[in-house]
């Protein structure tokens, strides 16, 4: 059959919006709410969603910024970096995970990856530590746990602190806990294509109780009490302005969308597991394409499915299975493609595509399909229907 960019039918009239959010009407009802109470700032309901991810995760404190760069960029702001110190990360990530490094003027120094995983992987983090090591910043990409057991304990000791960009993974687990209790803290995204959403926005969790305090004057411009505290408190008590901070917090207004979507994140998180079990059925058989791992200790958040293309039996690249997906009525994605092939880093730091061999490899390779607890089994029909009329009508 022939597909669609080349000149045949469609397998979809309307296109399928890759990452398109499930917001319901309990959500929009919530931020109607908002609206009405006059209170659209930080303020009750961010601190409510506050309490709702603490408990969630397990961890003792979860300070809420506007984005996970925030959240990195505060995290990693505690540690006073200078140009000499080093931070050790993934290639195989977005490039706000590095770029904040070196916005505090450090460097960024990249690890290859773990083929199965497409995480850090441990053995080469060993190899990169030096004496200017400050910190290790792990991705738990596409909602897979990085191996955080073996990461924890090459920082133990060395006076190296472990901050991990969950972007991915509100609902990861390492073994049986959460990455929000693992290192010193974790940051979260809540950007509109991610599994919990308020359009834009982050959150930091941690257990440390000298970090907290810290983190919160930070987000809102060092000053010791915000709105809200103020409107709650009895007599007029003027705020300090203790340390030159930020303005990065989060509103009411982005807090009440996640409010539902927090009360039914694993009746979610089940949906896209039967998405994801689907693809996987269906790949298993068809050659040309290779399912993503599952991980062997801990719990994948599903909040991408990565599919490999096998390269080597097919006549066009993955950027043209990419646009011949398109043409069928399917959105897709790339999560991602290696940093130190980026034309930043490769000009500033002399990068070559054969430093981070594994990153590299399945940079040119890997495509993400939809997956989202708003799919209906007939979308699925279709992702499965368009990958299986490419992968044939393409072979060699």
């Amino acid at each position: 059959m022939k597909p669609a960019i080349e000149g045949g039918t469609p397998v979809r009239k309307d296109f399928l919006v890759f990452g398109k959010p499930v917001i319901r009407e309990a959500d929009i009802a919530e931020v109607v709410d908002t609206l009405r109470s006059g209170w659209i700032g930080h303020g009750p309901k961010t601190e409510r969603f506050e309490r709702m991810f603490a408990e969630y995760t397990g961890a003792e404190h979860a300070v809420s910024v506007n984005s996970c760069t925030a959240a990195m960029y505060l995290s990693l702001g505690l540690l006073n970096l200078d140009q000499d110190d080093e931070v050790i990360t993934s290639p195989m990530t977005y490039p706000s995970t590095a770029n904040v490094v070196l916005h505090h003027g450090a460097k960024a120094v990249f690890a290859d990856i773990c083929e199965d995983s497409c995480n850090i992987d441990p053995d080469e983090i060993f190899k990169k530590i030096t004496p200017r090591t400050r910190a290790i910043l792990p991705v738990h990409l596409h909602g897979y746990p990085a191996d955080m057991e073996r990461i924890l304990d090459i920082a133990d000791g060395q006076n190296i602190v472990v901050i991990s960009d969950a972007a991915h993974a509100t609902e990861t687990l390492c073994k049986d806990r959460h990455v929000g209790v693992l290192g010193d803290a974790t940051c979260f995204s809540f950007y509109a294509t991610k599994n919990i959403t308020t359009a834009d926005g982050g959150m930091i969790t941690t257990n440390r109780a000298d970090w907290v305090e810290r983190l919160r004057l930070l987000r809102m411009h060092g000053v010791t009490r915000n709105a809200w505290n103020r409107f709650q408190e009895k007599g007029f008590k003027f705020y300090d302005t203790v340390t030159p901070g930020y303005k990065l917090n989060l509103t009411d207004l982005q807090s009440a969308m996640a409010l539902h979507q927090m009360e039914r994140i694993e009746e979610s998180y089940e949906r896209r597991t039967q998405v994801w079990n689907e693809y996987s059925k269906a790949f298993s058989s068809m050659k040309g394409i290779e399912i993503p791992s599952e991980p062997v200790y801990g719990r994948h958040a599903r909040h991408l499915y990565p599919a490999r293309l096998v390269l080597d039996y097919l006549k066009i690249d993955r950027d043209h299975f990419l646009e011949a997906l398109k043409a069928e009525g399917i959105g897709a994605g790339i999560h991602f493609i290696s940093l130190h092939l980026h034309s930043f880093y490769a000009d500033t730091f002399g990068y070559k595509p054969q430093d981070f061999p594994v990153a590299a490899k399945v940079s040119e390779r890997t495509l993400s399909l939809p997956i989202s607890p708003g799919l209906e089994d007939i979308d699925i029909s279709d992702v499965i229907k368009a990958c299986e009329k490419l992968l044939t009508y393409y072979a060699r």
